[in-house]
């Protein structure tokens, strides 16, 4: 009796761990890593700590390598106006089977072989043409709405925000990410 009780008390908690973890993140089929390259603005994510000191002004910069993989060079506007960056890598995720699972690294080359400098970049969601990413990583943790402008229409902000919803993604927790870049330069 003692035994089946046992056996039905773990059937029950492994039951609702299964019911809590959230459904795979989709991902969309193909990216064209060629059309993928080149510069995005962060228009809005979610908080983390690794962007914590970045006030405004966060850019991504792609350039595609021989190897298959992608060059990354990320930077931001600190609120004391200092610009910082962040050189990474790009690679496929896992089976390879689809690139649009990637993860970034930004240690040190040498530290490559440890799975944890590896961190999940998976895209969720591509705009027409390439003008709008969502990007966004299995655990829901993070988040990002990126543009190959400034500023996105707010009919392409929807769409993204209904992508990162779809995932499964908390969307109210997005903050909305200052770009002060193209102002600077037209006052020059």
């Amino acid at each position: 009796m003692m035994r089946a009780v046992g056996a039905i008390l773990l059937l029950a908690i492994a039951a609702s761990i299964a019911a809590s973890q959230p459904p795979p993140l989709r991902v969309v089929s193909r990216v064209d890593l060629e059309k993928y390259s080149g510069k995005w603005y962060e228009i809005a994510r979610l908080p983390n700590n690794f962007q914590s000191r970045c006030g405004s002004d966060v850019v991504a910069h792609y350039t595609t390598r021989s190897d298959g993989r992608l060059n990354v060079i990320n930077q931001c506007r600190k609120p004391d106006g200092q610009i910082v960056q962040a050189r990474g890598i790009l690679r496929k995720a896992g089976d390879q089977k689809n690139n649009a699972a990637l993860q970034v690294r930004f240690a040190p080359a040498i530290l490559s072989f440890l799975p944890n400098v590896w961190g999940d970049y998976w895209i969720i969601g591509i705009g027409p043409d390439y003008t709008w990413s969502v990007v966004g990583v299995p655990d829901r943790r993070y988040l990002w709405i990126l543009s190959r402008t400034p500023s996105m229409s707010a009919s392409s902000y929807e769409q993204a925000l209904e992508i990162g919803k779809g995932n499964g993604f908390d969307t109210s927790a997005l903050v909305k990410t200052p770009q002060r870049i193209e102002e600077r330069r037209t006052r020059n």
